[in-house]
C-alpha cells in the first residue's frame, strides 16, 4: 500500500492513523482528506512528516473532490463522522449525512475507482448495551441512540457494497478510545481539562454506567492489522480490555489532576443512556493483534499530555465549545 487515503484525517483517531502509518511504513504516502469540521484540527497533525502526506479540504458527501483526493490510492480507510452521542441526541442529521450518505458516496467512489481495499471505522455502539458478557461480531447489531445507529447503517451499507458489487471492504468496531490530541467534548479530555481548570466535572446519572477503554495508538495498530489481513466483507472487534465505571474513571481524573470529589457534579442521565459496552477481541487476536497499553499506563499519560499541552485545548474550549457545553449541561445540575 504505496498511497492511502484517510478520512477524516485530521480528528483524534485519524489524525494518529496518519502518525502512526507514517512512522511504522516509511514507503507509504498518505492523503489526508478532512471537511476541518469543529472536531477536525490541523494541529493534530502537526509532527506527521510534511514529506509524505498531503491534505485536501472536502466533504465524504462530495464526490468530486474525494474522487480527485482518492485517485491512485491502493486504499481507503474512512474515520470522517459525526461521532459524539450527546449531539445526535440534540439532532441526528448531521449524522445521517455524514455517517451514512457519506459513506455511500465515498463506497460508490471506491468501486468506480477499483480501489484495492476500503476500511471502515465503526464503533463497538452498535450492539447495544449488554448486562453481562461481551459481544461477538456475529452478534446482531441493536444500536439505541440515533449516533449508534448512523453507524450501524454505514455498516450496512459497507457490507452490502461488498456483497452486491465485490467492492473489497471491512470493518472495525474500536470500543471507547482515549489519548492525545481528543476532542474536549469527549468524557475523559472533558474531565482532565475541566479539573485543570477546577471547573466542575459533569457526570451522567449515578456514574455507574461501563466503557471498556482503548488508547489510541493500540486503535490504530488494531485498524491497521484489519485493513492489511482481513478478510473483505468481515468485521472485527477491536477492544481495549479495560472496563471501567464512569465514577472510577473520575476519581482516577482527579487523582492524578491533584483535584478532590468536591469537583463532581452529578447532572441528569443522558436519555436511553446505554449502561455497559463489552466486545470480544478474539477475531482480531487471531491475525496477530493485542493492545499494548496497560490503562493506568494509558490514562496517567494522557492526563499528562493534557497537563503539558494546553496551548492545544485553550483555544478549543471557547466560542462553538462553550456555547455547546452550556447547552448540554447548563440546565441539569
Amino acid at each position: 500500500m504505496k498511497r492511502i487515503l484517510v478520512t477524516g484525517g485530521a480528528g483524534f483517531i485519524g489524525s494518529a492513523f496518519v502518525r502512526n502509518t507514517l512512522r511504522n511504513y516509511p514507503e507509504t504516502h498518505v492523503v489526508v482528506y478532512d471537511k476541518l469540521t469543529y472536531a477536525g484540527n490541523l494541529n493534530n497533525l502537526r509532527d506527521a512528516d510534511p514529506a509524505r502526506h498531503s491534505f485536501v479540504q472536502g466533504d465524504i458527501a462530495d464526490g468530486e473532490t474525494l474522487a480527485a483526493a482518492m485517485a491512485a490510492c491502493d486504499a481507503v480507510v474512512n474515520f470522517a463522522a459525526e461521532s459524539h452521542v450527546d449531539r445526535s441526541i440534540m439532532g441526528a442529521s448531521d449524522f445521517i449525512r455524514t455517517n451514512v450518505e457519506g459513506v455511500n458516496t465515498l463506497l460508490a467512489q471506491a468501486l468506480k475507482l477499483k480501489v484495492g481495499r476500503v476500511l471502515l471505522v465503526s464503533t463497538d455502539e452498535v450492539y447495544g448495551s449488554t448486562e453481562e458478557g461481551s459481544f461477538k461480531e456475529s452478534d446482531p447489531l441493536h444500536p439505541r441512540n440515533p449516533y449508534s445507529a448512523s453507524k450501524a447503517g454505514s455498516e450496512l451499507f459497507g457490507t452490502a457494497y461488498f456483497e452486491t458489487y465485490g467492492l473489497p471492504v471491512v470493518i472495525t468496531r474500536g470500543s471507547n478510545t482515549y489519548g492525545p490530541y481528543q476532542y474536549p467534548e469527549k468524557v475523559l479530555p472533558l474531565f482532565v481539562t475541566n479539573a485543570i481548570d477546577n471547573e466542575g466535572l459533569p457526570l451522567y446519572g449515578d456514574g455507574r454506567n461501563v466503557r471498556d477503554w482503548l488508547y489510541v495508538d493500540d486503535h490504530c495498530a488494531g485498524i491497521d492489522c484489519v485493513l492489511r489481513h482481513g478478510t473483505p466483507g468481515e468485521a472485527y472487534n477491536v477492544p481495549g480490555g479495560s472496563e471501567r465505571q464512569n465514577i472510577e474513571l473520575t476519581r482516577r481524573i482527579l487523582e492524578l489532576t491533584g483535584r478532590d470529589e468536591t469537583l463532581i457534579r452529578p447532572v441528569a442521565d443522558r436519555v436511553g443512556h446505554d449502561r455497559r459496552y463489552s466486545i470480544d477481541g478474539a477475531k482480531l487476536r487471531a491475525l496477530g493483534w493485542a493492545p499494548n497499553t496497560p490503562w493506568d499506563d494509558g490514562v496517567s499519560s494522557t492526563v499528562r499530555w493534557y497537563q503539558e499541552n494546553e496551548w492545544w485545548w485553550r483555544p478549543i474550549k471557547s466560542g462553538e465549545f462553550r456555547e455547546y457545553y452550556q447547552r448540554q449541561y447548563g440546565s441539569k445540575t
